[in-house]
């Protein structure tokens, strides 16, 4: 069972309760593939590598399976999923959904709020080194947080989380394989000039090109790592002009991957 130094070290820094921490931290080896599909959890091995009682790794397990990226098999085990094409999908719907109607929103705001945690933002994105992946993941999760509080729509924002957790695994994935950084830094800033300038229509437009981007990366993906990857193939990208709506954004919260196969049980 493989983490980096930067994952393990994250339990002693991140806020919240023993579950919490454990459970960002075990998201984090997933979504890096440093615990990959099929891989075995042990409840024992990852309480005494984090020093805490078997109890939150217990929890941090039970949500783990509900955001679809574990098995959970009474009396064989926890396994690692594989990346759900389903899951990806409808993440990226939910996101499209909720974070198109939160620029637009920010954009046709009068007066204004104020825009200076995602100017902060974009500005420590354009000083990001080229490869330098972890901490622009970082970056890219904060500028899409600080959108929603500065809407005030945090709510949304966490509806957001929980759909999205097989969409941040492809998107970890694309930094390397598929999307370079300086794309989504471009595509980034786009929306910020649109907000900028008070242009709902051009923050709408910004916002879903940005989205849809994986969808275009998810076959390149899969083609090169077949083996992270449900079957059926990845579907063709989303068709120019067609779009989702806020109103069905609950859709896809909850989605689930399927059991592994081949796995050997411990």
């Amino acid at each position: 069972m493989a983490f980096s130094s930067t994952t393990t070290s994250q339990l002693g820094h991140d806020p919240g309760s023993t579950a919490e921490r454990v459970h960002a931290a075990l998201t984090t080896a997933i979504i890096r593939a440093e615990l990959r599909p099929g891989e075995a959890l042990s409840e024992a091995d990852i309480a005494k590598r984090f020093a805490v009682s078997r109890q939150p790794v217990r929890e941090a397990f039970i949500r783990l399976e509900a955001a679809g990226l574990v098995a959970i098999r009474p009396y064989r085990g926890t396994f690692v999923l594989k990346i759900s094409n389903e899951a990806v999908r409808e993440g990226r719907f939910v996101r499209e959904a909720v974070e198109v109607a939160i620029v637009r929103e920010l954009a046709s705001l009068d007066p204004q709020p104020d825009l200076s945690p995602i100017l902060a933002n974009m500005r420590a994105q354009l000083q990001a080194r080229p490869g330098d992946h972890d901490p622009f993941m970082a970056l890219d999760e904060a500028f899409h947080r600080a959108l929603a509080e500065t809407a005030a729509h945090m709510g949304a924002w966490r509806v957001v989380e929980r759909a999205k957790a097989q969409m941040d695994r492809v998107r970890y994935l694309s930094l390397e394989l598929a999307t370079p950084m300086a794309r989504l830094v471009a595509q980034h800033e786009a929306v910020v000039d649109a907000l900028v300038a008070r242009d709902a229509d051009a923050a709408e437009a910004a916002m879903r090109a940005h989205l849809q981007e994986i969808s275009t990366a998810l076959p390149k993906l899969y083609g090169t790592h077949p083996d992270l990857f449900e079957v059926p193939a990845p579907s063709a990208p989303l068709a120019q002009g067609q779009t989702t709506t806020a109103t069905n954004a609950s859709v896809a919260v909850g989605a689930a991957g399927s059991s592994p196969a081949g796995v050997k049980h411990r």
